[in-house]
């Protein structure tokens, strides 16, 4: 059971690997692949949260408890916190294994329908002659998106949650085992269509992306603030509709600033030439990033090794 939405995950499938794994610390392991985890064939990872005792949905962790049972109730808390510090340890090792690639991870999120598919098929139009990409598609139900990610040539994994309405960093990390990651390339995790429950799972990404399109209510941002609170960067998508719908984008940026004021914005359309320029050059800036950092993380290794033989 989800702590944050109350939804029941069921059986989480992961596409090529053969080995059934629970969803627990113990077979979160860590020997093959860049990720380290050790499975092969088709994946079955049930992940109903029962190996960690809980059967309900608790308010956000520190939030006031509503009134009535829950009041009465004090392990809600307590629970969801022990759930949340679990895939933390989960997302930390991802980041940790992505950065020392120097990967560049990303989180997308959105509403169903927002256009996250579409975009992430011309990015890598756009992008695969020039690095590395993969690609891991969440979904209820179906590889519909996975196969349509395949048919650039970019390598995809899916993850079907079942009931499930969120990904979380267990699935996330056994699935980029199947994705041979090497260095300096870009690592897109399409999560599951909804604003709720994606903003409080850390899949260990550099970067979250929220993106909204023109065919949504202006005050998205401010109905589901812990989503664009959590983002790095807002796209704004579907702009060649804008003329045809009742969306004010001004306001929406607007409103997302007041959730977080430094989020960054990019417009796109991808049915216009030049309509993801902007979030290319982002993409490719970030990506410049994750490489210099990997670089001043081994040269620092490499200066404390040299200091300790110097020592000798």
């Amino acid at each position: 059971m989800c702590t944050t939405c109350g939804c029941n995950h069921g059986e989480i499938r992961i596409e090529g690997s053969a080995e059934e794994a629970r969803s627990r610390p113990d077979h979160h392991g860590h020997g093959s692949n860049a990720h380290g985890h050790t499975h092969t064939g088709s994946h079955h990872s049930s992940h109903d949260h029962d190996h960690h005792g809980d059967s309900h949905a608790g308010p956000a962790a520190g939030a006031p408890f509503p009134s009535g049972e829950a009041a009465r109730s004090p392990n809600l808390v307590s629970i969801e916190q022990s759930i949340l510090a679990k895939n933390k340890r989960f997302a930390d090792e991802n980041r940790s294994c992505w950065s020392e690639l120097g990967i560049l991870s990303l989180n997308l999120v959105s509403s169903p329908g927002a256009g996250k598919t579409s975009l992430l098929v011309k990015t890598l139009e756009a992008l695969r002659a020039e690095m590395p990409l993969w690609v891991i598609e969440g979904d209820q139900e179906t590889s519909n998106d996975a196969d349509r990610i395949r048919q650039t040539g970019v390598p995809a994994i899916q993850i079907n949650t079942g009931r499930g309405c969120h990904l979380d960093a267990h699935a996330v990390g056994h699935a980029t085992a199947d994705l041979a990651l090497r260095q300096h390339g870009i690592l897109f995790i399409e999560n599951v269509g909804n604003l709720v429950c994606p903003a409080g799972f850390d899949l260990g990404e550099a970067k979250r992306v929220v993106i909204l399109s023109v065919t949504e209510g202006t005050d998205k941002p401010i109905k589901y603030p812990d989503a664009f609170a959590a983002a790095d960067i807002m796209v704004l998508s579907k702009l060649d509709l804008l003329p045809h719908v009742d969306f004010d984008a001004s306001t929406a940026i607007d409103l997302a600033k007041r959730v977080n004021p430094t989020i960054r914005v990019v417009r796109t359309t991808v049915t216009a030439e030049g309509g993801i320029d902007e979030w290319l050059q982002w993409l490719r800036s970030m990506l410049r990033e994750a490489v210099a950092a990997q670089a001043a993380h081994l040269e620092n290794r490499l200066a404390t090794v040299r200091s300790r033989l110097s020592s000798l």
